[in-house]
């Protein structure tokens, strides 16, 4: 994997994609997740990552990409893409477990090290607990919505 640029415009609003938003982006293009990766780029909000979520983004995807049209080469260069776009976090706390899977407790770590305000994902009910600090996980549409992309 290539260049997670460490940037940060504070004034955009903070956020981290589950891997299984990322994951349905690749799946459809007609989805609000597909939506919501298109508009990485363009200031209404910042990705933040870690390198154990990158990790996780490209393993999950490797598997899912017999059901896309895109290559391996394709995916590489997308996860490229997202690094090169995205602020890079360094966590150095752990609260595991807090959520009911590890997976999720990462990207959760991930945003309070972030201080990020959203978590977008398909799974809001596994987040359960993330309001103690200040979070709030909600699904792509309804993230789009708030920032006035969709009705």
């Amino acid at each position: 994997m290539i260049g997670i640029v460490y940037h940060t415009n504070m004034a955009a609003i903070q956020i981290v994609i589950d891997t299984n938003v990322f994951v349905s982006a690749l799946l459809s293009q007609r989805g609000a997740a597909y939506r919501l990766l298109m508009l990485v780029d363009q200031g209404q909000f910042e990705i933040n990552l870690s390198v154990p979520l990158v990790a996780e983004y490209e393993a999950v995807a490797k598997r899912s990409l017999a059901q896309t049209a895109l290559s391996e080469q394709d995916l590489d260069d997308i996860l490229d893409y997202i690094c090169s776009v995205a602020n890079l976090r360094k966590v150095f706390f752990l609260w595991r477990p807090l959520l009911r899977d590890a997976s999720d407790d990462m990207v959760l770590e991930l945003a309070v090290a972030s201080e990020s305000k959203i978590i977008v994902t398909f799974n809001e009910k596994d987040f359960a607990g993330c309001e103690q600090f200040g979070i709030e996980a909600i699904n792509p549409r309804s993230f789009l919505q708030r920032i006035g992309v969709l009705p």
